[in-house]
């Protein structure tokens, strides 16, 4: 990536105010498990979830946008403090307007990250669109960055860490997740 890019994708980072994400194939593999008594079964990395907490700390709002009506999604946000949960409609356009109209923001200051081709609308709006390391490759036309991670594999704990990093406040944000500050000159 030349200079210019990297110092364009570092003042883009600084304004994200809301990262809001697909959740089947970004949050997890993409694997849907479904129990003979009707329930599905998910598996979240945790990476993700700490991601998430320090997103929280620093002020970052979070949404997740999905098609699929899920329990365990809604139980997963919850212990996460997810900001915004909408499930249940195929077109996510709608859904995430309202988040951002509730935010008071604007595209330019939201992040998407998503898989699959539901999610290029999302993804060509928002001021930083991602697709996961191994999302369709129709979705990575669309993205500003694609991780290097996989969707289900800390991809979401990767941009976040992007994001933080740009606005020069990791250090702080993981001291005050784990109660001590940490020095790089400590490696």
């Amino acid at each position: 990536m030349a200079t210019c890019e990297l110092a364009e994708l570092h003042e883009t980072l600084k304004r994200i105010k809301l990262l809001a994400m697909d959740v089947d194939g970004v949050l997890t593999t993409g694997q849907i498990v479904l129990l003979d008594d009707g329930s599905e079964l998910k598996a979240f990395d945790a990476k993700d979830g700490v991601g998430l907490r320090l997103a929280s700390i620093a002020g970052i709002k979070t949404a997740w946008v999905t098609a699929r009506c899920s329990e365990c999604v809604k139980r997963r946000a919850e212990e996460i403090g997810v900001d915004y949960v909408v499930m249940g409609r195929f077109d996510k356009v709608p859904m995430f307007e309202e988040i951002l109209r509730a935010e008071g923001i604007g595209y330019d200051e939201a992040a998407f990250i998503g898989d699959d081709i539901q999610d290029i609308p999302l993804i060509k709006r928002c001021g930083f669109g991602v697709a996961v390391a191994d999302a369709h490759e129709e979705v990575k036309r669309f993205a500003k960055y694609v991780t290097e991670r996989p969707g289900g594999k800390g991809a979401v704990r990767e941009v976040i860490e992007l994001i933080l990093k740009a606005r020069g406040i990791w250090n702080e944000v993981v001291g005050e997740l784990i109660g001590e500050l940490i020095d790089d000159n400590e490696r």
